[in-house]
């Protein structure tokens, strides 16, 4: 056990936020590999139980990181990203959650031997996915935008539907078995989800419009939103338990829609809360199961409930509840096979199998242990196969990472169409069709559109392009660019033209810090690039090898030469930049933009080659 409970708060952040990297070191489903390491530190070797060492904050702090991690993927929810994805995002959170619900709790009934009371109950509960799953498989999958957007939306949608869903139950089972059954109660419970939603479109609405007219400062803004978020969860869940879940989620849909340019600030701040709480509570909850639970879980009837749940309950519901819509095969398919539960389920579960116990109903003792044997094994088949999926199904962006390049001019014309023959997916965007004409010319992928708009946001898939290049002849717009981007791209991905051409003093300080890296090196101006391209200036690839390394590759070069970006024998691609750290190694492919000399060579020995010629003919 660990000596206190100030260094036990230390290791289960440690251990959340280490799980995530190594989950991103080597490109292992984040979920999967905090849910291990939660197991390891718990009840496999007894180093952590979160559950007995925080005593009666332990549910507090569940839920209201649960709220927290739900609101913040309620407000990435505009209605603006439904365009033609309306009806099977209605038709999966409500007739395909009716349905998952039915064929759910009928197999709990029949398989796990629950009774009919419980079997309803946990019905409900198991419809849900949540954010807390979803979003870390979404990050590493890399689909395609619409079956990405559906998981996203019925994730968040249904999570709080599910929780209702087995309060709903529960409600009525004691409503129907109770000796003096009481209309007054079941009444309330419609009524607190009714109020619940209410409560949290105004408490959205008024934090809103606080924003709007300036009653908030931005230094106060992230903190009153999360302050709020917490009274909203809180008001709604104490009327009726689990109302608190509908509540916040009809806040963050609300902020999310009113078109609020400080909600987009926030979202990052947000993200970065969600993680955090995901990655801490992950290890909370499975470091508190007992060992006599995971033992439990391989049980043969807790087995079959699970692979019907995982191969018949849910690819049924998603293609029944979406016959007649839009969806091709392949996306239903995806759909169809991608629910993997997560934190929702498991808090919930914990709730109900302590009320139902205690309303007599013994078969309730085993809900912790269906529940985290659906978690676990939907958390590690849908978290491995997620990827391998998608790409099978045509649905997935992965491939080599592509470069979004922002300005249209000579030089960035040049650079894609060197991009494009070494196979990376390459755009660029402008915003003057004129400036376009030569990229359209060229045959390169383009967006016509400010990079910087509202509408650039929905219209442009950002998902095959791992780097954006900043590359107008207006450098403030460029580390504007850099600015925003940075945080979806992360800071080693975002690159601008040097800006040191118009700039001096101070200013040049400030426009070279704000924003990205300089890309390929702070003397190579946009004006340097493109007198090069008019002196006759050719990209040239060169691959390394043993006989000729990269110390004779640079004793080659001309001092005008301009480095561009190397790709390495996997397939990785880097752009030069001035905080480049990587050593090209032997069997990396240099592009870089070069004096004609070799060109100059060959024309003058081809034009020697032919006066010798015609010398010999007059002979």
């Amino acid at each position: 056990m660990v000596p206190s409970l100030l260094f036990e708060i230390m290791l289960i952040g440690l251990l959340g936020i280490g799980s995530q990297w190594v989950a991103w070191r080597y490109r292992m489903p984040a979920i999967v590999v905090m849910s291990i390491t939660g197991l390891l530190a718990g009840p496999i070797f007894g180093f952590l139980n979160p559950e007995e060492d925080f005593g009666s904050l332990y549910s507090p702090i569940i839920s209201v990181a649960v709220a927290i991690i739900l609101f913040e993927g309620s407000l990435n929810l505009s209605f603006k990203e439904l365009r033609g994805l309306g009806k099977p995002v209605f038709r999966i959170s409500t007739v395909g959650a009716f349905i998952a619900w039915i064929l759910g709790s009928l197999t709990a009934h029949y398989i796990a031997g629950l009774s009919w009371a419980v079997a309803f109950v946990i019905g409900g509960l198991f419809i849900v996915t949540g954010p807390t799953v979803i979003m870390p498989l979404l990050r590493q999958s890399k689909l395609k935008a619409r079956p990405a957007k559906i998981l996203k939306w019925e994730g968040i949608i249904v999570d709080p539907i599910g929780a209702l869903l087995a309060v709903f139950a529960f409600e009525i089972i004691t409503f129907l078995t109770g000796s003096e059954p009481d209309v007054a109660q079941l009444l309330l419970f419609f009524a607190a989800s009714i109020f619940a939603a209410i409560f949290g479109w105004a408490c959205g609405r008024g934090i809103g419009w606080m924003f709007e007219t300036g009653h908030i400062p931005e230094f106060l803004k992230s903190p009153a939103v999360v302050i709020v978020v917490i009274m909203c969860f809180t008001v709604a869940d104490e009327i009726v338990h689990e109302t608190g879940l509908l509540s916040v989620t009809a806040m963050g849909i609300t902020l999310a829609n009113m078109g609020i340019s400080s909600i987009s600030d926030m979202r990052h701040f947000k993200e970065n809360i969600s993680i955090l709480l995901i990655s801490t509570i992950f290890i909370m909850l499975t470091a508190s199961l007992q060992l006599e639970t995971l033992l439990h879980i391989f049980s043969p009837n807790i087995i079959g409930y699970v692979l019907l749940m995982m191969f018949l309950v849910r690819p049924l519901s998603i293609f029944l509840s979406t016959i007649g819509t839009s969806l091709t095969f392949n996306e239903k398919a995806l759909v169809g096979w991608i629910a993997p539960r997560g934190i929702v389920a498991l808090t919930v579960s914990g709730y109900f199998a302590g009320v139902l116990s205690e309303q007599g109903y013994e078969d309730a003792q085993i809900l912790t242990t269906l529940t985290f044997g659906l978690v676990f094994f939907t958390v590690v088949a849908h978290g491995f196969s997620i990827g391998w999926l998608s790409k099978k199904l045509h649905l997935s962006m992965e491939g080599r990472p592509g470069a979004m390049i922002v300005g249209a001019n000579r030089f960035t014309v040049e650079l894609a169409k060197s991009l494009s023959k070494a196979d990376f997916p390459v755009i660029i965007v402008d915003s003057s069709w004129e400036k376009l004409r030569p990229v359209r010319e060229a045959g390169i992928n383009f967006y016509h559109g400010n990079i910087l708009s509202e509408q650039t946001e929905y219209n442009l898939d950002t998902i095959p392009y791992e780097y954006l290049l900043a590359a107008t002849d207006d450098h403030a717009f460029n580390s504007l660019v850099c600015t925003t981007f940075m945080p979806e791209y992360g800071r080693t991905n975002v690159f601008k033209i040097s800006p040191f051409d118009q700039f001096s003093g101070d200013s040049v300080n400030v426009v070279s810090r704000v924003g990205g890296r300089i890309l390929f090196d702070k003397k190579f101006t946009m004006e340097d690039l493109l007198d090069k391209l008019d002196h006759h200036y050719v990209f040239r690839q060169t691959t390394l090898t043993s006989q000729y390394n990269y110390k004779q590759y640079l004793a080659d070069k001309d001092d005008a030469t301009v480095f561009l970006y190397l790709i390495k024998p996997s397939g990785q691609l880097k752009f030069y930049s001035e905080e480049m750290r990587t050593v090209p190694a032997v069997g990396d492919r240099i592009v870089s933009l070069t004096p004609p000399n070799k060109e100059k060579a060959k024309i003058q020995a081809k034009l020697e080659t032919q006066r010798n010629g015609q010398s010999k003919e007059n002979r």
